[in-house]
């Protein structure tokens, strides 16, 4: 899933008003962070395997560190104490817990059968919505759209920053996601982990734009 994962952060703002929208993007998104840098420090594989589900040319062979759900559990609670550790505000800590866990679940209705329950587990599920392109779509962006509609309606814009880069964002998620299913296959794994470690720019985007944004 991609674009699914911040439509969570997107709705876990009204649940949790005082988390910055940047904390709850890189807590939807950690796992697909942490990856590439997996990917790309050879403990974790990919290959492009054109075919491999109708939604996307990649093959998850092995990511147990990233993905397992043993380990997205870990990072998890790591992240839910974290943040604790950082503002003391327990129910925010608690949502980006969730937050982030949430991710793994998700994955887990997209995927095909890769997904690990924890490192070495020989036991790997996934329930192939990617298999289907129009499902996918259809999960993906009915996700999205309520969870920018519940953002926006949740807060509003104190400045031009906030009027525009929350839209401004908004487009370029959509607009990376039309990309990735309209274009060409990717030309090598090691690509995919480089454009992979550029999303780490996302979560400082969200920051940006929510600070300029009140309830």
């Amino acid at each position: 899933m991609f674009i699914g994962h911040y439509a969570v952060a997107f709705a876990a703002k009204r649940a949790a008003p005082r988390v910055s929208l940047g904390v709850l993007v890189a807590a939807t998104s950690l796992l697909d962070l942490l990856w590439p840098l997996c990917l790309l420090l050879g403990w974790e594989r990919a290959r492009i395997d054109p075919g491999n589900t109708a939604f996307t040319p990649l093959a998850f062979v092995h990511y147990p560190i990233s993905h397992s759900l043993v380990s997205a559990a870990g990072w998890s609670l790591l992240c839910g104490l974290v943040y604790w550790g950082a503002t003391r505000y327990r129910s925010g800590a608690v949502v980006v817990a969730l937050v982030a866990l949430s991710h793994w679940y998700l994955d887990a209705l997209v995927h095909r059968p890769d997904l690990p329950l924890y490192p070495g587990s020989p036991l790997r599920v996934g329930l192939g919505i990617w298999n289907s392109i129009p499902a996918t779509l259809l999960l993906e962006g009915a996700m999205f759209a309520g969870g920018v509609w519940l953002y926006a309606a949740a807060t509003r814009a104190k400045d031009a920053v906030g009027r525009y880069a929350f839209p401004g964002f908004v487009v370029f998620m959509a607009l990376a996601y039309a990309g990735n299913l309209l274009g060409p296959p990717p030309p090598s794994w090691q690509a995919v982990a480089w454009v992979g470690i550029a999303a780490w720019l996302f979560p400082f985007w969200a920051e940006w734009f929510d600070r300029h944004r009140v309830r």
